[in-house]
């Protein structure tokens, strides 16, 4: 276990440095190897990761079934237009489909989240005919242009403006706020069951019941936006549950694969399927991604993740909250299941430094939050280091 923070001042110079074109925020360490909830650096350094690939390792890192399914898919069939039918496509649709809240059985397959949600905002101004997309304020739903447009963040925005027209942002948690906007040019209202990017914020239940009621009565689609919430992620496997509400568009990705690049778009039964040739993806549902998804199910149900998740969440959450009441650090610890944010009354890099140097790693959720998101194969003696790391940190 690293014992203490080593910087890697050479990785400035690396050709990963050199080549890429920018975009990302680079810690100065070098990942090769994971296993589990457990990855390791060039230098033999090893972490406990609730970075989680950006709550993406949900099954764990180099997940067996997850390697195994891959290999075996690789040496048959990697790629599948949807120009033909495909048999590991056909598998993967029926079994998401039958985990999904019940009413949804129609599924658009892509590469990401933001893809995801690209598709989920053309189906529903497809289906209604309106323009009009309404989210909420300090959501994230992606950088490409239509997501970006939904997404609340100016620092973000700023750069690439003007941006789609027709997108509102209202104040999240507000049934009112919802009912004040939504009106018959209103094609879809988007939402996070837990606003990850802005500070880990679940909703609460009654208002997303709301916004489900109002679309219902004023003829909008309700697309829950479940990138980094899905699979299990928030102790159900899919965090619309927690509330009871069946969506009209469902959009998947980060945990969906086991790593491997996957998204997906799923429609209700008040949505329109599309026509031929309107909406497509070269990679979209390629085989191998499919089997990478299919054994990542598997693991999911037989293993019982979802219900593991819950448990582990609730306790550190109890656990962060004592911490809390006695430090003058931690202005609130707030989360769902294995989706958790601990925000402070200081800037969060310096406690990301120091918690590296304890062997664990974590995640920002804005300039004062550190996010966790570990697998949820994490072992009860990890999380109890990653908690030992934190109070250590923090106090």
């Amino acid at each position: 276990m690293s014992t203490g923070y080593e910087p890697v001042v050479e990785i400035e110079q690396d050709a990963e440095a050199r080549y890429e074109a920018g975009g990302a925020y680079k810690r100065p360490i070098r990942l090769v190897r994971g296993a589990g909830a457990v990855v390791f650096d060039d230098r033999g350094n090893e972490y406990i990761d609730c970075v989680g690939g950006i709550a993406v390792a949900n099954v764990g890192h180099a997940n067996p079934r997850v390697v195994a399914a891959i290999t075996q898919q690789a040496a048959r069939l990697i790629t599948c237009p949807e120009l033909f039918y495909n048999d590991v496509r056909a598998a993967y649709l029926e079994r998401l489909v039958a985990a999904l809240p019940a009413g949804m059985n129609r599924v658009f397959l892509c590469n990401s989240g933001t893809e995801a949600i690209e598709a989920a905002i053309k189906f529903a101004r497809l289906t209604t005919g309106r323009t009009e997309i309404m989210a909420a304020m300090r959501g994230f739903h992606g950088r490409t242009l239509g997501a970006l447009s939904a997404t609340w963040e100016k620092s973000y925005r700023a750069p690439f403006e003007p941006l789609v027209p027709d997108y509102q942002h209202v104040r999240y948690n507000d049934p009112a706020a919802l009912e004040a906007v939504i009106s018959d040019r209103t094609a879809a209202v988007m939402l996070e069951v837990v606003q990850g990017e802005s500070g880990v914020r679940p909703a609460d239940p009654a208002y997303l019941q709301a916004a489900a009621r109002l679309c219902q009565e004023r003829g909008a689609l309700l697309i829950v936006d479940e990138v980094q919430t899905g699979f299990g992620r928030t102790g159900r496997m899919w965090a619309c549950e927690h509330a009871g509400i069946l969506p009209d568009l469902l959009c998947l990705a980060k945990g969906i694969a086991g790593g491997v690049p996957m998204g997906a778009a799923c429609l209700g039964p008040r949505v329109q399927s599309m026509p031929p040739g309107l909406h497509s993806s070269t990679f979209g549902g390629n085989p191998l991604a499919c089997a990478a998804a299919i054994a990542t199910l598997d693991e999911l149900v037989e293993r019982r993740l979802p219900e593991r998740a819950a448990i582990l969440g609730t306790h550190l959450l109890e656990r962060l909250r004592a911490l809390a009441a006695s430090s003058p650090v931690i202005r609130e610890v707030r989360g769902l299941g294995l989706l958790l944010g601990i925000e402070l009354r200081e800037h969060v890099q310096p406690y990301l430094k120091a918690l590296a140097g304890r062997g664990v790693l974590a995640l920002t959720a804005g300039p004062s939050v550190i996010r966790l998101a570990p697998p949820l194969v994490i072992e009860d003696a990890q999380l109890e280091q990653v908690a030992a790391a934190l109070e250590e940190a923090l106090r």
